[in-house]
């Protein structure tokens, strides 16, 4: 028989004090959406209004096989002036470092939650690794339906001393691998602004601090009333997001939203 969970106060300190995280709430079995993490309507993802309008709109996939033809540039930065989104396949990342890192997530979220909560925000040993609930559960109104774990990047050194164990390696591996493209992609985005040549010694500063977010979200008894992240634009100059075979993401083209599933 599933737990009920009669308070707020009662859900804050199992999911947020304790380090349950929403997964904890999930695997409980609650029949019905406890009430903080029911979003206002106009906040709520309606399928009925959005996907796709017609077949040919849809979000770009461009080919990075002959990344230096200059088509793959101007696919890319007609795509990012227009959606600023796009799909990308041959891009030099190995699928087997991708299934690792999306293994890893699994792993860290499947420790029990003393251990994930060695992450928080009030235990954590460095600002730079913080595992959570929501976005600012302290803050919001209404809360969204997800646990994560944020890595900031500063040294290798630092990562394999403080990163969690059980995602760390892959993790790290991921990051070397997307570097090459992560710079490429940059170096057609910054042509495209008429900045033809990158000076070597501000490389590093083309290339910022790196943030990764592992995102892990639950099965939900009421997903129609609820989010797992809200509409929101991110506020780094470069996002490179691998999502799995579920789906659930949604891009604003105009004044709709197009809905797709992963590729390879």
């Amino acid at each position: 028989m599933a737990q009920t969970m009669t308070s707020p106060s009662g859900i804050t300190n199992f999911v947020i004090n304790k380090g349950n995280g929403v997964k904890g709430l999930s695997e409980m079995g609650l029949q019905s959406l406890p009430k903080q993490y029911i979003q206002p309507l106009e906040e709520r993802i309606s399928t009925a209004s959005f996907g796709i309008k017609n077949s040919e709109e849809s979000i770009p996939i461009i080919d990075m096989s002959n990344w230096d033809d200059p088509k793959v540039a101007e696919a890319i930065c007609s795509a990012a002036e227009e959606w600023g989104f796009f799909q990308l396949v041959n891009h030099g990342v190995p699928i087997e470092v991708l299934e690792n890192v999306k293994d890893a997530t699994h792993r860290f979220f499947e420790l029990p939650a003393e251990e994930k909560s060695k992450n928080s925000k009030e235990r954590s040993c460095s600002n730079n690794v913080r595992f959570g609930t929501s976005f600012s559960p302290q803050a919001e109104k209404a809360l969204e339906w997800k646990d994560y774990l944020s890595l900031f990047y500063v040294s290798e050194d630092e990562a394999s001393a403080l990163w969690p164990p059980a995602c760390k390696d892959e993790v790290l591996e991921y990051m070397k691998k997307s570097e090459i493209l992560i710079k490429r992609l940059l170096e057609m985005l910054m042509k495209r602004l008429n900045v033809k040549e990158i000076d070597q010694e501000k490389e590093g500063l083309l290339m910022g601090s790196m943030r990764i977010n592992l995102n892990y979200y639950p099965i939900c008894p009421n997903p129609e009333l609820t989010v797992g992240v809200g509409r929101h634009s991110d506020v780094s100059t470069l996002t490179v997001l691998l999502q799995d075979q579920i789906g659930g993401l949604y891009v604003r083209h105009t004044t709709r939203r197009v809905g797709f599933m992963s590729l390879r």
